[in-house]
C-alpha cells in the first residue's frame, strides 16, 4: 500500500524507484531505534499542491536529528524542495510524506558517522477514519521526559505507541489513551488530546508530550475563533466531567472521541468546539483560509 512498481523516492541525494532502494542490516536505526523521522500532509487546493506547514515539520526534524546526534545535510528550503519534486514525480496532490533520517552500520551505543535521508510519499486516508473514538485508558505510560527526548520525533519511541495502541484494539476499542509518569493524562499513540468543559477546550501542556505542529495548529484556530483554552495538567478522573473531547495528528487531523472506557462524553459532537475546530482546520489546510504565522512553541 506505501509504493508500487512505478513509486519514485529519495534517498541519499537521488530520486530513485521506490523497488531500488535499500538500507543494511546492520543499521543502528534498526537494531536500537535512533532514527528519526516526520509524517507531513499534502492537499490538492484551489492553487495548486500545497504542503502544509512544511517549514514547521523540517525544523522539528531537524531539532530531532540534532538531540539524536544525526547529521542532517539538507536545508528546510532544500527539504521543502525535494518534497515538492517528490510529489511532482509521484503525480499526487493530497499525500502523505514519510521523510526519515537514519545512522548507518554501527552496533555500538554511540552516533553513527554514517547517516541516510530518506523520503517517501503516498495516498493516506485520516489514520483514524472519520467515525467518532472509543478510547482505552492504556495501562502504557509516555516516556519519562528524564529518559529521552520527548520533543524529538525518534522512532524508538514508537515502540510505546505501538504497545498501547494493539492494547487497546485487542480489548475492542479505537485506540488508546496514555497518561505521563505522574498519571496526568499526556496524549494519544500518535495524537494530541482535548478535552471540553463548559465551552472551554484544555489541553496537556508541553513537557511530557510530542509537540504537535497539528496541535499547535489547533491553537492557532482556537485563537481565531475567540476559543477559551486552558494548558495544564488534569486527571483521568477530570475526563467524566467533561462534555466532549479529540484527537489532533497530522495522519489524523482532528477527530471526535465518542468515549473514554465506559464513560461516554454528552454533547453532541456537531456542537462542540471540537467540531468547529475541525471544519475550520479543513479551510487551513486547502488555503482557504489564513492565520498568522505558529503563536505557540513547538520545542
Amino acid at each position: 500500500m506505501y509504493y508500487s512498481d512505478s513509486s519514485i523516492v529519495f534517498l541519499n541525494g537521488q530520486f530513485i524507484p521506490a523497488r531500488e532502494a535499500t538500507g543494511s542490516l546492520y543499521d543502528q536505526g534498526l537494531h536500537y531505534g535512533s532514527s528519526v523521522f516526520e509524517g507531513i500532509r499534502s492537499y490538492a487546493t484551489a492553487t495548486g499542491t500545497r504542503i502544509f506547514k512544511s517549514r514547521e515539520h523540517y525544523e522539528r526534524l531537524h531539532y530531532s536529528a540534532g538531540v539524536m546526534h544525526l547529521e542532517l545535510p539538507y536545508s528546510i528550503e532544500a527539504l521543502t524542495e525535494i518534497s515538492y519534486r517528490l510529489l511532482e514525480l509521484n503525480d499526487m496532490q493530497d499525500a502523505y510524506l514519510r521523510p526519515l533520517v537514519y545512522p548507518g552500520p554501527n552496533m555500538s551505543l554511540t552516533p553513527s558517522a554514517e547517516t541516510h535521508v530518506f523520503i517517501c510519499a503516498w495516498q493516506w486516508g485520516k489514520y483514524l477514519g472519520d467515525k467518532l473514538l472509543r478510547l482505552k485508558l492504556s495501562s502504557f505510560q509516555r516516556p519519562n521526559p528524564k529518559s529521552c527526548f520527548v520533543a524529538a520525533k525518534a522512532s524508538g519511541h514508537y515502540v510505546n505507541s505501538i504497545l498501547a495502541t494493539t492494547e487497546a484494539k485487542s480489548e475492542g476499542y479505537d485506540e488508546a489513551l496514555l497518561t505521563d509518569q505522574h498519571g496526568y493524562i499526556a496524549e494519544g499513540p500518535g495524537a494530541n488530546f482535548f478535552m471540553e468543559k463548559n465551552g472551554v477546550l484544555h489541553t496537556p501542556p508541553l513537557g511530557n508530550i510530542l509537540p504537535g505542529i497539528t496541535r499547535a495548529t489547533v491553537l492557532e484556530i482556537a485563537q481565531k475563533l475567540e476559543i477559551p483554552v486552558e494548558e495544564r495538567l488534569f486527571t483521568p478522573a477530570e475526563l467524566r466531567e467533561a462534555d466532549a473531547a479529540f484527537y489532533c495528528g497530522t495522519a489524523a487531523e482532528v477527530i471526535g472521541i465518542q468515549s473514554v472506557d465506559d464513560y461516554s462524553f454528552s454533547k453532541k459532537w456537531e456542537k462542540t468546539r471540537g467540531f468547529q475546530i475541525q471544519q475550520a482546520y479543513k479551510e487551513v489546510v486547502l488555503g482557504r483560509e489564513t492565520f498568522q504565522p505558529t503563536l505557540y512553541p513547538i520545542f
